[in-house]
């Protein structure tokens, strides 16, 4: 497990996994306007998602919604699920296929994580947005994209790579701002100029050999903990030992000791004995909303002060282990306690054991494939500039879950 360390006199911990936690100052980077690389990028695109990403196929349907859209020159709001690292750069497949470029919104971690993707990422129509603040130029910038109708853009409504293909968490309050936003502008600039928003359901099947490829990566885990592999055992009865054996480790981490309960139940609490002592710390008292929300609102006390640069070295050490502690928070909250249940399918497992491999500090969770990646677009919202509020819940937001929920085929909620 990470560890951090306080003997060095710039402490930075291993954290679990990939992290969106910088301590450089976030400087706004938009996108290049210029057809030339997304047109060379798609080129390459296929093998380098058959061979990095395993995607050896893939499928677009529901392609005539998008297109009435782009023949009435509406401006666009395209927002995927998100189950994967890789689903922005799988994007580029339906660039290739519509002969449309897009802008995407995405994390600004990702500009700073490579030098490769702080060079490529600007060029095929992606812009930085800090998720742990207000980013007023990005948001400046995604209004503009949907008022002037110049591409179609793409924003990551839930916030997160939530490695689940049977789940959809909930979506974030701000693509409902930046929509109306632009529908009012668009209609002041161009007489009966509508916004319109396009769910995109996104999901990976597997086609290949799981016994092989799977147990090749829970082997590697096994004796990563000190295990014989455990290769006697069904995957799925595999793969739920693994998880209560890092539920454990996590237990002991935060307890002491291992604690009795349904999974469920301890996951819950251990959930809250990370999450609350930091929020009485930072923010004097319980957060509201769910996870995802309260990990960013404590992101958004504790990064400043990160950036700043004028803490003692043990003032920093603690606020890397406070920060640690938030990336912990994140992972227990994908795991879903019910995900495998009794017959869970290849995806379910392979998702379940790509999340122990980022709990166990790896980056980049090795790619079981090959997989079919299949997109579908659903039928254009309407963005009304005003809302109804009237409405118990933002009724925007309720007809894009919606046609989420029903494209990836999950129980209505």
């Amino acid at each position: 497990m990470a560890l951090l360390s306080i003997a060095k006199m710039k402490p930075k911990p291993l954290m679990p996994g990939p992290t969106v936690v910088s301590d450089k100052p976030y400087k706004f980077i938009p996108p290049h306007d210029n057809r030339l690389w997304p047109w060379l990028f798609g080129k390459y695109l296929p093998t380098y998602l058959r061979k990095h990403q395993g995607i050896g196929s893939w499928e677009l349907a529901g392609r005539e919604h998008i297109e009435a859209s782009l023949k009435a020159g509406h401006g666009i709001l395209v927002v995927p699920n998100h189950p994967r690292p890789s689903d922005p750069i799988s994007l580029g497949l339906i660039v290739g296929a519509l002969k449309q470029n897009i802008n995407i919104m995405a994390s600004a971690h990702l500009f700073f994580g490579s030098k490769l993707y702080s060079w490529l990422l600007p060029r095929i129509g992606a812009f930085s947005v800090y998720r742990e603040g207000l980013d007023r130029e990005s948001l400046r910038t995604s209004i503009d994209i949907l008022a002037t109708a110049r591409r179609p853009l793409v924003v990551f409504a839930e916030g997160v790579v939530t490695r689940t293909n049977d789940r959809l968490i909930e979506l974030q309050d701000g693509t409902a701002f930046i929509a109306r936003t632009a529908a009012k502008q668009r209609a002041e600039k161009v007489p009966g100029g509508k916004v319109v928003v396009h769910p995109l359901a996104v999901r990976y099947t597997f086609k290949g050999d799981l016994d092989m490829g799977l147990g090749r990566v829970l082997d590697r885990i096994e004796l990563r903990l000190g295990w014989q592999t455990q290769r006697e055992l069904p995957l799925h009865q595999r793969v739920l030992k693994l998880g209560e054996a890092l539920l454990g480790l996590k237990e002991v981490e935060y307890f002491g000791e291992t604690t009795a309960g349904l999974v469920s139940e301890r996951l819950a609490r251990l959930l809250e004995r990370v999450l609350c002592p930091l929020e009485q710390e930072w923010l004097n008292g319980r957060s509201e909303g769910n996870v995802v929300n309260r990990v960013k609102n404590l992101r958004k006390v504790m990064l400043p002060r990160l950036v700043e640069g004028k803490l003692t070295d043990p003032e920093r050490a603690h606020l890397w282990k406070c920060l640690y502690d938030l990336e912990i928070a994140q992972q227990i909250f994908h795991y879903p306690p019910d995900y495998l249940g009794t017959h869970p399918t290849p995806e379910r497992l392979l998702e379940t054991v790509a999340r122990f491999e980022e709990a166990l500090g790896e980056a980049d969770p090795e790619v079981v494939g090959p997989v079919h990646l299949k997109f579908e677009f659903g039928p254009a919202i309407e963005v009304n500039p005003v809302r109804d509020k009237k409405a118990p819940s933002d009724p925007l937001m309720d007809q894009l879950r919606q046609g989420l929920t029903k494209m990836l085929g999950l129980a209505s909620t």
